[in-house]
């Protein structure tokens, strides 16, 4: 329970790094950025456990959770792009 709390805060500000770094001019607010910022936390922590990088009681670092937080925001200007189409 311990390391699923500490993933979502180290998403939140992970997904507010992100936010600055990835390019372009992005429409979500606030609130999307930060749950942009978890959801990449989680993909970062679930899938290097299920990758064999961390254990099982452990959370992902900051640096792949900002990776994983770019990523998700990456697919998330995608879909967003083709709705608005």
């Amino acid at each position: 329970m311990w390391t699923l709390i500490v993933a979502i805060v180290v998403g939140f500000i992970a997904g507010l790094i992100a936010r600055a770094i990835h390019p372009g001019n992005d429409k979500a607010g606030f609130i999307m950025t930060t749950l942009l910022g978890i959801a990449g936390s989680l993909l970062a922590t679930y899938g290097g456990r299920l990758l064999g990088l961390y254990d099982e009681n452990s959370a992902a670092g900051f640096i792949a959770s900002v990776i994983g937080a770019i990523i998700v925001l990456f697919i998330y200007n995608m879909v967003s792009k083709k709705s608005r189409v």
